[in-house]
């Protein structure tokens, strides 16, 4: 699947009539305002292990955006949010501002409380956690990946609390051993420098 969805001011609502299959209940109010009268391709795709979604700005200034036609309808919302706040961002503040730097996570913060009853009662506290401190990298957010059953495109990538006391893993170019649990923190022992560290359970780290 790769649809294109073309949206313009003159015929927003068909535009966003089409995008509705893949969108929770009650988003469209939300998508009217954010798309605003800006003209935006938005194309749906298949599946890519690489990323959920991505924007760009055309020569013809007009913007495309991309979302995977796989996702979960809340995270298929939550992505093209995401998406959808780059291109506020750039347009507000200009091109000369970080990708993910203040600006964009300021909107997009802005933009998920403004739309946060959209979600799911469970999830609406992983959100609000998540808006903190918004992640670039939808795979860097450990809560929201475990919500979505989202895999990571490396399985040998996991959480430390899916190990098991004495696996080995790799941390940043450095060899850990899990030594015991204590509490809800991972003592580990490095061993390279055979120095210990406590972990988090929701550390991703690469398995040995």
């Amino acid at each position: 699947m790769n649809n294109i969805i073309f949206v313009d001011h003159s015929d927003l609502q068909m535009s966003i009539n089409v995008l509705e299959q893949y969108l929770p209940e009650n988003t469209l109010p939300f998508l009217k305002k954010w798309f605003g009268d800006y003209t935006i391709h938005i194309r749906i795709t298949k599946g890519r292990n690489s990323k959920l979604g991505d924007y760009r700005k055309l020569q013809d200034k007009s913007h495309q955006i991309t979302v995977n036609s796989t996702l979960d309808r809340q995270l298929f919302f939550f992505v093209l949010t995401h998406e959808l706040a780059h291109m506020l961002a750039f347009e507000k503040f200009s091109n000369r501002i970080s990708a993910h730097g203040k600006e964009w996570k300021d909107t997009f913060r802005e933009m998920l409380l403004e739309s946060i009853d959209i979600y799911t009662n469970d999830l609406r506290p992983i959100i609000l956690r998540f808006l903190k401190n918004p992640k670039a990298n939808f795979m860097a957010s450990p809560e929201l990946v475990r919500y979505f059953h989202i895999k990571d495109s490396d399985e040998n990538f996991v959480f430390i609390e899916d190990l098991l006391t004495n696996d080995k893993f790799i941390y940043r170019g450095d060899n850990y051993e899990i030594l015991e649990k204590k509490k809800k923190l991972y003592l580990c022992i490095n061993l390279n420098n055979s120095k210990k560290y406590m972990f988090r359970p929701l550390a991703k780290v690469e398995r040995l």
